[in-house]
């Protein structure tokens, strides 16, 4: 009624009840010189909180499809994947950059047979996830871990496909990547292939964006109206996740009063959270923990060679310019920020959400919030200048989906990575 109403009011010659009455031929004349409305409407929604991590995600149906934040250990939404453990959840399809590790972080779920498909980036440390990929108990579908992060901010942005050069030349576009094998080690599902085109000269692979039914995300504070900020490289894959789910569940460490945040330093806006819960407890483990002493800021004298490792790092931080911006991949490359010339400045940046990375942390500096792109605890660049001569003037944190547009765009100079990355 109310669009006949709007209707006889663009056109004065046909009545809401003409319209309706015999009025047909007349209508779609008029249709056809007016230009289309689109209305859209939606319930009103608050931010609904929640006392118990049982009670949050106890609707989570078998077969769901959830977004779980988190990159390696850091930033996973630990009290909610207990949530899942207690509801006994089964069928579900998990997109998550890994899997935790044995028996921590999703890996929990693993164990317990909960979780029948993985989206993820990489395999880790988690032994079990290994074993029942490998062994047909369950599916997996690699992805590039960039191309994951564009995925999900895809799904959010309402993108339902975009391109990328990634992947383009291998199993990824060709298909036939096993996603799951029989018992005998033959594939039972493979990839699908995915379609080519070329723009200026360079070839892209179409890729689907992902979103979920559910997203579980850790924050590090909420105010009382359901606004959310991150700490540090924490945010991870969480930020994307808040937007690509139909319902997202955010726990954080802290609820605070409104006002408390400035708005222009919030995160993840009230309109996104749709639940939320402060965690009872956090664990918050880390993967790998190196320590620096403090003996370790005077440089030792090496030999030329000590090692193979080592005269390949020295050999590649000859590439490093001054005022280079550069990625350091997992492994070897590493290495890299301890043979920088002390003539340079070099700004190291990881894909996980930091630019400014500094060297391994004394042990009162150890910040489970705050690591590099192999899972290991970094401080920020507050003592780098003394340790590794990398004059940081800055450090920023940001989002898996930015870390990686950094690199596809070229706005880091110089990336090295070992053959695990290629």
């Amino acid at each position: 009624m109310a669009a006949y109403k709007l209707l006889g009011r663009l056109s004065p010659g046909i009545s809401a009840r003409g319209a309706r009455r015999g009025g047909a031929p007349a209508l779609r004349a008029a249709q056809a010189k007016i230009c289309g409305c689109y209305f859209s409407t939606s319930s009103h929604r608050n931010t609904k909180f929640y006392t118990d991590a049982v009670e949050a995600v106890k609707d989570i149906p078998d077969g769901a499809t959830i977004l779980v934040g988190g990159f390696g250990l850091c930033g996973i939404p630990e009290n909610l994947i207990g949530g899942l453990l207690k509801t006994g959840v089964k069928g579900i399809t998990a997109v998550s950059n890994n899997a935790g590790v044995d028996n921590f972080g999703l890996g929990l779920l693993l164990q317990t047979k909960q979780i029948k498909r993985m989206v993820s980036s990489y395999v880790g440390e988690n032994a079990e996830f290994e074993r029942q990929y490998l062994s047909g108990e369950l599916e997996v579908e690699l992805t590039p871990q960039g191309t994951l992060a564009e995925r999900v901010r895809a799904g959010g942005a309402g993108i339902p496909a975009f391109f990328t050069s990634t992947g383009y030349g291998t199993l990824v576009q060709e298909g036939g990547a096993p996603i799951k094998y029989n018992k005998d080690g033959s594939v039972a599902i493979a990839s699908q292939p995915r379609e080519v085109r070329e723009f200026d000269g360079r070839h892209y692979i179409m890729e689907k964006s992902i979103t979920g039914d559910y997203a579980l995300v850790k924050a590090w504070k909420a105010d009382r109206a359901g606004n959310v900020i991150f700490r540090k490289t924490a945010r991870n894959f969480n930020q994307p996740m808040c937007k690509a789910a139909k319902t997202t569940v955010i726990e954080v460490e802290e609820i605070v009063d409104i006002g408390s945040f400035a708005p222009e330093d919030i995160h993840i806006p009230k309109i996104y959270v749709h639940r939320l819960i402060k965690g009872e407890k956090y664990e918050k483990r880390i993967e790998r923990l190196s320590i620096r002493k403090p003996e370790d800021s005077k440089a030792k004298q090496k030999k030329e060679g000590d090692n193979v490792r080592e005269r390949i790092i020295r050999r590649a931080a000859l590439e490093f310019e001054d005022g280079m911006y550069a990625n350091l991949g997992i492994g070897i490359p590493l290495l890299a920020s301890n043979f920088i010339s002390p003539d340079i400045s070099v700004h190291l940046q990881s894909e996980n959400g930091v630019l400014g990375l500094g060297p391994y942390p004394l042990e009162n500096e150890v910040d489970p919030d705050l690591i590099n792109a192999a899972c290991v605890c970094n401080p920020d660049s507050a003592s780098l200048m003394e340790i590794h001569h990398l004059h940081l003037f800055f450090v920023c944190f940001f989002g898996e989906e930015v870390g990686y547009k950094q690199t596809l765009n070229h706005n880091v100079s110089e990336k090295i990575i070992s053959a695990h990355n290629m």
